[in-house]
């Protein structure tokens, strides 16, 4: 019992079960949005009186209600941009700002037998004792006129 107590104690999964609840109640929010006002409006373009969520179509006496399906489009359309835009996207910047991107060292490289990082004037890894080429960098341009 004090394993089970401790595991729903855990940050992730009490922050994960607030996540579900709020995400429910902002479903419903949503869903209650394009009922109210969404499926109207859709009505009216398509020249449909009443609740467009209710509109079906019968095929060989078989019902297919497309107008809950529209609604149910609509509805995720919503709650996607709502979500991109007033969470990820705040997540993202913050993100960015506090934990910004490392930028690579340039006195190291990489051994390219065992990936480990070494200075880059070394000639052997000291992890896994390659011999490493050493890259002399040639000046960009020679001088004009040497005067010895």
């Amino acid at each position: 019992m004090k394993g089970f107590r401790s595991f729903l104690l855990r940050g992730n999964v009490v922050d994960l079960a607030v996540g579900i609840v709020i995400g429910a109640a902002f479903t419903a929010v949503v869903n209650g949005f394009v009922t109210a006002f969404l499926t109207p409006i859709v009505g009216l373009i398509t020249n449909s009186t009443g609740d467009y969520s209710k509109k079906t179509f019968n095929v060989s006496g078989v019902t297919f209600p497309y107008g809950a399906l529209v609604s149910a489009l609509i509805s995720f359309v919503l709650i996607a941009i709502v979500v991109y835009y007033f969470v990820v996207m705040p997540i993202n910047r913050l993100h960015e700002r506090f934990f910004p991107a490392k930028e690579p060292d340039v006195h190291t490289k990489d051994c390219p037998e065992c990936l480990s990082t070494v200075p880059a004037a070394a000639t052997r890894c000291s992890f896994c004792t390659i011999p490493l080429t050493v890259q002399v960098e040639m000046p960009k341009q020679f001088p004009q006129n040497p005067q010895y």
